[in-house]
């Protein structure tokens, strides 16, 4: 198990390379901790440092997510071992590996982001087909109530319906263990979001919401 356990921080090392924050260094830009929600991910990066910006750090968030998945598990391991796990399955377990070192760098700090963006990327190689479901249902419910969090939310929830009912491996395979632990992480690093909506004091993204702008226009 000592491969898995090695692969296992490389990939939170790559997570751990937050995209918002190398970028704000090498801009000059300021700090994403202490700019808008004072979080370091794509959203907050999106409404403090304007449209270029935040896409630059969804992108970076994102390949790295995909490169935990789709390089890590497959380098070359020179040491034989007994039990040697099937790299679809180290695949998985680094997809958790990074997403938790972006929500918790050790390189800043361990003060992250949600997790979104690198989930995104990871679920780009580990789950492919069920990102066009993801991200269609995270537009819709953005565009309708302008909630950046519950839109997230939804998203991962798509997710684990996909692996449960369209995926061949269903929700009692390694697979699903990895979406309903994507999910369950996904609630708790979005929990602050979800008392704001119960409380109504949540944040939301007026400009994005064009159906209830369309709907208003016809009254």
């Amino acid at each position: 198990m000592i491969e898995l356990a090695v692969k296992l921080i490389l990939a939170y090392l790559l997570g751990s390379v937050m995209g918002g924050l190398v970028l704000g260094r090498l801009t000059g830009a300021s700090d994403l901790r202490s700019s808008g929600s004072g979080n370091a991910g794509a959203t907050n990066a999106l409404r403090t440092h304007g449209k270029a910006f935040g896409v630059t750090v969804l992108a970076i968030d994102a390949l790295k997510g995909a490169l935990a998945v789709a390089v890590i598990p497959w380098l070359p391991w020179p040491i034989l071992e007994s039990t040697v796990l099937p790299e679809r399955w180290i695949a998985l377990a680094c997809g958790v590996a990074v997403t938790v070192g972006h929500i918790a760098p050790v390189f800043f700090s361990f003060a992250g982001g949600k997790g979104a963006a690198t989930l995104l990327g990871v679920c780009l190689v580990a789950i492919p087909a069920a990102v066009p479901w993801a991200l269609l249902s995270f537009a819709l419910v953005l565009t309708l109530t302008g909630y950046a969090g519950l839109s997230t939310l939804v998203a991962a929830l798509i997710i684990v319906f996909y692996v449960a009912c369209i995926a061949a491996s269903g929700l009692l395979s390694p697979l699903g263990a990895f979406a309903l632990a994507m999910f369950a992480l996904v609630v708790w690093t979005h929990r602050s979001n979800i008392l704001r909506m119960l409380q109504g004091s949540e944040s939301r993204f007026e400009r994005v919401m064009i159906w209830r702008r369309m709907l208003g226009t016809r009254h």
